[in-house]
């Protein structure tokens, strides 16, 4: 006869001891918070500091994302890469400067007709309010509507140069613009050289993980520009279209808008959709206005269940709640350009996240198997006959099957 084992028991740990040890663990993970945040302090105190020197550089990356196909293109080809970086350089600001110098004048000098429309539509939309069917009449909604109303005259012309208000943090528009043309010629013709020059300098380890965050990250950042810009584009079109169509007032103005919006997501459409059924509120109607409604809403539908699975990968997604809240933040601290920047920084930091995130997956499946391994019992040992003799797990397996077929 075989010896039953004995199970180990393992002895009470008192209760103030695992309370202790929870107590250390908090401690700890208390510490580790504090030392973030602290860290995340310095680090935004130093961003606002070189907000002149880091804002040309996020532009001119933002940038760079857009011309680097066509200039691995042409160097393909058997340019020079001064010569393919130039030339798209060249092309992109022609063509931006452009589409810059048809459209501005025309948005700058509708600006103040725009503010009136909209003031106008917000104070026929508190007019409807208080009428039946909904019967409103609280005072809350009477100041509410001032304030915005009296907000919109206010800032007449700044809604056309509030583009680049944030920009003017760098000092001007032409610094700003001088360095990130300069810029972003170096980061296109030199760019491939930066990666192994990184490699080489941190060491094989740490270089490898950083060549994969910074082409996952470049990968991301090109896609989500050249994407919503595809995407922006769409929407101006065919909203400006619909607009067109019935006849609404300020039609260019407002698809320029959309088209700018559109590098805001959620924040960027909602605004420019609600100026356009505003406008054409007061200018056109109800019935015009429930239109424009219609179209600006079968638009975003299309964007947002074909265009986006369609040109966007997944990976690069964000729930709309991150980017309603990046967007926030971004635009309550740097302007309207953090609103602009906000969503690819975010972008760009969740795929530092899911970076993370893989690597630890890895090594805590990594240590799991080697702990099953380790404490894993011997397969002799899970298997034996009648006579006490052991045998190995298969032949135990084979064993079993023949007597059930027997039986």
């Amino acid at each position: 006869m075989t010896e039953q084992a004995v199970p180990d028991v393992k002895p009470e740990r008192d209760r103030g001891d695992l309370i202790g040890v929870g107590g250390v663990w908090l401690a700890k993970w208390s510490l580790i918070l504090v030392a973030v945040a602290a860290g995340a302090w310095v680090l935004g105190w130093l961003i606002s500091a070189l907000w002149v020197v880091i804002l040309p550089a996020l532009l001119a990356i933002i940038v760079a994302t857009v011309l680097w196909p066509p200039t691995k293109w042409m160097m393909r080809v058997g340019l020079p890469p001064a010569v393919s970086a130039a030339a798209s350089l060249i092309v992109f600001f022609l063509v931006i400067g452009g589409i810059i110098t048809l459209i501005v004048p025309s948005v700058v000098d509708s600006a103040p007709e725009l503010v009136d429309k909209a003031s106008a539509g917000v104070s026929q939309v508190q007019d409807w309010l208080k009428g039946p069917p909904v019967n409103l009449q609280d005072d809350q909604i009477d100041n509410a509507v001032s304030s915005i109303t009296s907000r919109l005259q206010d800032s007449g012309t700044a809604i056309a140069s509030g583009v680049f208000s944030g920009v003017s943090a760098a000092g001007s528009i032409l610094v700003t613009l001088a360095l990130v043309l300069v810029l972003t010629f170096f980061f296109v013709k030199d760019g491939l050289k930066f990666i192994p020059w990184l490699h080489g300098f941190v060491g094989g380890r740490a270089g490898s993980h950083l060549s994969e965050i910074l082409a996952r990250m470049w990968a991301t950042l090109g896609g989500f520009i050249r994407t919503q810009a595809i995407v922006s584009l769409i929407d101006a079109f065919f909203i400006g279209l619909g607009l067109v169509i019935l006849g609404v007032p300020l039609a260019l103005v407002l698809a320029t808008l959309t088209f700018l919006g559109g590098f805001i997501p959620i924040v960027g459409a909602f605004v420019a959709g609600a100026l356009a059924v505003l406008v054409a509120l007061v200018a056109n109607g109800p019935t015009t206005a429930l239109i424009v409604l219609v179209i600006i809403f079968a638009v975003q539908q299309l964007e947002g269940n074909v265009l986006q699975p369609l040109l966007q990968s997944r990976s690069m997604n964000l729930h709309p709640a991150i980017v309603l809240l990046a967007v926030t933040g971004g635009s309550s601290v740097f302007g309207i350009i953090g609103a602009f920047l906000a969503v690819p920084a975010t972008a760009v930091a969740a795929v530092l996240i899911r970076y993370v995130s893989e690597q630890i997956d890895k090594r805590s499946s990594e240590a799991n198997q080697a702990v099953l391994e380790n404490e894993a019992p011997d397969a002799k040992d899970l298997a034996t006959d009648d006579d006490g003799d052991y045998k190995d797990s298969k032949k135990a397996q084979d064993k079993t099957d023949q007597d059930a077929a027997k039986s």
